[in-house]
């Protein structure tokens, strides 16, 4: 696939400065762009990059377009570079290889599924009894989907996804490989010294527009929904327990833990390997930080940071108290010494 860049300017939006026929086949970074390639720049520790790259046009915000337009190639201008350059990204990832419509001979295919127009079964793959998938629904090769589960419109599924019996994905969901949704909720009643297995008779329910990273695990409701709402997207090595209701646009980085029945609200960000307990509710457009141990409620806006999460101001006074330690335990150990030498004196 080739486009000019100024065909691409037309279809993501932006101002060319320059040679808007130049020929571009693809995206790459700036330090290993070559020709035919577009970069971007949108942070100032590569702005150095710009005079040495091998790109033939550069993505930049209109605070580069200055120093870019004079390094003697092609530029297109946009508010958000970023978002500009993850938009040309889509552009050319049409053009991939993929699994072509219709169900590969060595997939299994209940007759009872419901299959829309275009969709495409890869080899060996598993669609199991009263399965509903909606136009356009691409289940790449080894993939599992359960009895009763429905798929919606340009939904993909990636290879070795599993969806369990009865769970529920939006339109354009994307699910990458090694992720499970629908499995068991971690739940057993403690009778005597056993431990007893309680039933996971709820479902899980994934929202339109939502992108599920590779080894994610989110398990079905004890009873009930697990909830991913609309747009929400979830990092590799995520894990969601049952009864979790997670709101629309938030953003749940790598090694997130959240345990059961907890809520988090709209537009919230947990950071990496941050926790969440049982039963807390997060509020709308909070921010939690790496590594945080969520132990508590936290009220909408609020950034919190720490183990246990406290305010981010607060949490960062704590540490640096921390740092002072060894100083402080030398002064200590002074101060001691000099209070036995004048005892010793009396």
């Amino acid at each position: 696939m080739s486009m000019t860049l100024d065909e691409v300017a037309k279809l993501v939006g932006g101002v060319v400065v320059g040679d808007g026929s130049v020929v571009l086949t693809g995206v790459a970074g700036i330090k290993d762009a070559g020709p035919g390639q577009l970069t971007f720049l949108s942070n100032p520790k590569y702005e150095r990059y710009l005079a040495e790259t091998g790109a033939s046009a550069v993505v930049v915000g209109t605070e580069y377009r200055d120093v870019a337009s004079t390094n003697g190639r092609p530029v297109l201008v946009a508010d958000n570079a970023y978002g500009t350059i993850a938009r040309v990204m889509a552009l050319f990832a049409q053009s991939a290889p993929g699994v072509a419509p219709g169900v590969h001979s060595s997939a299994v295919v209940s007759e009872s599924v419901e299959l829309g127009t275009d969709v495409a079964i890869g080899a060996n793959a598993v669609v199991m009894e009263g399965a509903v998938l909606g136009d356009r629904v691409v289940v790449h090769p080894g993939a599992y989907v359960g009895h009763g589960v429905t798929l919606g419109s340009d939904a993909v599924l990636r290879p070795n996804v599993t969806v369990k019996a009865g769970c529920v994905l939006g339109e354009r969901v994307i699910v990458h490989s090694g992720t499970v949704i629908g499995s068991d909720g971690f739940g057993f009643a403690r009778e005597g010294d056993e431990c007893r297995k309680v039933p996971q008779v709820g479902n899980v329910v994934v929202e339109d527009d939502v992108e599920i990273g590779a080894n994610v695990c989110i398990d079905r409701a004890t009873i009930g929904t697990t909830r991913i709402g609309k747009g929400t997207k979830i990092d590799n090595l995520v894990q969601i327990a049952h009864n979790v209701v997670i709101g629309e646009g938030t953003l749940v980085v790598a090694q997130v833990g959240i345990s059961g029945s907890s809520e988090v609200g709209n537009h919230v960000v947990l950071a990496g390997q941050s926790g969440v307990t049982g039963h807390v509710k997060i509020g709308d457009g909070a921010m939690v930080a790496a590594r945080a141990a969520v132990t508590r409620s936290i009220p909408p806006g609020e950034r919190v940071s720490g183990y246990p999460a406290r305010k981010h101001s607060v949490s960062k006074r704590i540490t640096a108290c921390l740092t002072q330690l060894p100083s402080l335990f030398a002064r200590v150990k002074q101060i001691e010494k000099k209070l036995q030498d004048l005892e010793g004196t009396d």
